[in-house]
């Protein structure tokens, strides 16, 4: 089984390398479900860690049909993960309706070449996944991140058995979302997966002695402005045991 954890920080792949994960999907806000990192972040967590480095390639967060200029960001930011030696990249790139952009998504597919290339949750917001996962083999992408086009990986395991099914040995189909030490035994003896990918995360309290309750930086959202959530490895630890 080939462990991937999500993470927000170059702290958090180290403790994802401690605690025995084979890969990390490097992203930045993942409360929008995960934005590109910065230079500083992909360049940092490569020289931290030697396990297998795949950055997040998404403009910002909302859906997946993107404007000119944000596709020529992408096409940028896929090139400099490739120089800055990350190891795979995460895209997703949809038409207005519900379908594979075939023509972008092969753009950017051939921009990563020869880092590997894993189509990400974008593949939850598509019309047909069936047809979708033939697209994604036809433009050889190596893997699919989906939750079975449900909110958690769980709601969506019939989907995911049927995928892994129609996909073969021709893409890998990692199912993740929701997945925890509880509940990630079934979703694996069920669908035969060989990948599958979490997001171990604690709260971490800030050190800040003096805090101004008044004053909010995410505005209207109003996250938390004194803690904020970290990669656990003993949380990851816990999810590899469950799977033993």
């Amino acid at each position: 089984m080939i462990y991937e954890i999500c993470i927000d920080s170059a702290e958090g792949a180290v403790a994802a390398q401690d605690a025995g994960a084979h890969r990390v999907e490097l992203c930045n806000s993942l409360v929008e479900g995960g934005t590109t990192p910065s230079a500083g972040m992909i360049q940092t967590t490569r020289n931290l860690v030697d396990i297998g480095l795949q950055v997040i390639i998404r403009p910002r967060g909302s859906d997946f049909c993107y404007s000119s200029a944000e596709f020529e960001v992408m096409k940028r930011d896929v090139a400099l993960a490739g120089e800055w030696s990350a190891d795979g990249v995460v895209i997703g790139v949809l038409n207005c309706d519900g379908s594979v952009d075939m023509d972008r998504t092969g753009e950017l597919v051939d921009l990563a070449r020869p880092m590997s290339v894993t189509f990400h949750r974008a593949f939850d917001m598509v019309r047909d996944p069936h047809t979708a996962l033939e697209d994604l083999v036809t433009l050889g992408i190596d893997r699919v991140l989906t939750s079975g086009l449900e909110n958690s990986a769980l709601e969506g395991l019939d989907l995911i058995c049927d995928l892994v099914r129609q996909a073969g040995d021709r893409i890998v189909v990692m199912p993740g979302g929701g997945i925890h030490e509880r509940n990630v035994l079934k979703i694996v003896s069920e669908s035969g997966v060989k990948e599958v990918h979490v997001s171990a995360r604690r709260e971490v309290e800030s050190r800040m002695s003096f805090r101004n309750s008044r004053a909010f930086m995410g505005g209207e959202f109003r996250p938390p402005e004194f803690s904020h959530k970290a990669t656990d490895a003993g949380g990851i630890r816990a999810f590899i045991d469950a799977v033993k």
